[in-house]
């Protein structure tokens, strides 16, 4: 199709008269830390919304968010999305299946607002689910789809070819490329991206041994850089080491802003979840500190939020951070699951947030910015934390340009 009349097309569809982003939360930086809470606690995520009587209420229709299109439903327990040219990718943790979904045919050929049904292209073979363990992060690198899951008896990454186009796309050739990662019931961490640098970078939670987190000899309780074959790059921090950073409980969503600063999501305890920079050789202070402390020798968060209102898991960045319009510029989009709510934080100033989607749509997993910059939210109410209602999961579209008011 000419690449004007798409423009045009989509141009089309996606006009819906949004609103501003209104709610603006308290902000939690270095400079100004938030009193600590009672009896929240934080895994992956847990309950859904509840009313002043403790009752479970369900997410909201879609129809009472006109704003937002419905990309796909009927997913099972999804956990990430990435992109092959235009067809995402989305993996399922317990069924072990990679689903395929292409972009194109939904903006330019389906109704707007008309769900698309996935198509597995392939099961990781291997994937033992338990817990938070199972099939978790995608990336894509060329022709190549890269997969971190637990198996029998650790969490490895593990790369496949990716052949065909479109209907015939299929998965083959799979090669392990990291093996010998702690898997536990929880705190398998999971997340991973390419860089800029054309690096691997992978999130890995503790596993609950909560001391390997300040071990550098060990994997877990880390963030891990690799070169797409799993080797050391020559410039990592520790010589040797695939280690990054360190530190960590169970990092979360990984994303970087246009002037190449890395940001990562973090699930905390009982206190604070984290939003941090992620900088080469640096300490986050699991499990010495949690959030906000102010120690020589470790790295604060940039912000950090109370358990129920966040649990933060994927994470996405949009726009120009050569803008001087906080509000404007480059933007964190990040995806809560306890929180049950999408939260936006200025590049520019990461101590600040608006939020939005607030228990519409239950718990959301992942965040990713589509090929023609709209975000897709994944939710995850079918993974045994959440209270589906009929059609979840699903996939969410949103202008992340006139995003639905909070």
């Amino acid at each position: 199709m000419d690449p004007n009349r798409r423009s045009v097309i989509l141009a089309a569809l996606l006009v819906s008269g949004l609103g501003a982003c209104t709610k603006d939360t308290a902000r939690t930086s270095p400079s100004t830390p938030a009193p600590t809470p009672s009896g929240s606690t934080s895994t992956a995520g847990s309950a859904t919304t509840a009313t002043p009587g403790g009752t479970a209420r369900p997410p909201a229709t879609s129809s009472q968010s006109p704003t937002i299109t419905e990309v796909a439903t009927g997913l099972s327990a999804p956990w990430s999305i990435t992109f092959h040219g235009t067809t995402a990718l989305v993996s399922e943790r317990d069924s072990g299946r990679v689903l395929a979904i292409s972009a194109v045919p939904l903006a330019v050929d389906a109704t707007p607002g008309t769900p698309v049904a996935p198509r597995q292209i392939g099961t990781v073979t291997g994937v033992v689910h338990a817990g938070e363990g199972g099939l978790l992060g995608l990336a894509v690198r060329q022709d190549a789809l890269y997969a971190y899951f637990t198996a029998a008896d650790d969490n490895r990454i593990v790369r496949y070819s990716l052949t065909g186009t479109g209907p015939s796309l299929s998965l083959s050739n799979p090669t392990v490329i990291l093996a010998g990662i702690r898997k536990a019931f929880t705190h398998n961490g999971g997340r991973i991206a390419f860089g800029p640098d054309g690096m691997l970078y992978a999130t890995v939670g503790d596993a609950g041994a909560r001391a390997s987190a300040q071990d550098r000899g060990a994997l877990n309780g880390k963030i891990l850089r690799m070169t797409p074959d799993g080797e050391v790059p020559d410039d990592n921090p520790f010589p040797g080491s695939l280690v990054y950073s360190f530190g960590h409980r169970n990092p979360q969503g990984l994303a970087w802003a246009p002037d190449g600063t890395l940001f990562a999501s973090e699930f905390g305890q009982n206190t604070w979840d984290e939003l941090n920079i992620i900088r080469p050789g640096a300490n986050y202070g699991w499990p010495t500190v949690e959030g906000i402390a102010h120690r020589s020798g470790l790295v604060d968060p940039v912000q950090q939020w109370t358990p129920d209102q966040a649990s933060p898991s994927g994470i996405a960045i949009t726009g120009d951070s050569g803008s001087d319009d906080t509000d404007r510029g480059a933007a964190i989009w990040i995806a809560n699951l306890k929180g049950n709510r999408l939260r936006r934080v200025p590049v520019r100033d990461p101590g600040r947030s608006s939020e939005m989607l607030v228990g519409e749509f239950g718990r959301l997993r992942d965040v990713v910015v589509a090929p023609d910059g709209h975000l897709w939210v994944l939710t995850n109410n079918t993974d045994g934390r959440g209270s589906p209602r009929p059609g979840d999961d699903r996939i969410l579209r949103i202008d992340p340009a006139h995003p639905p008011s909070g």
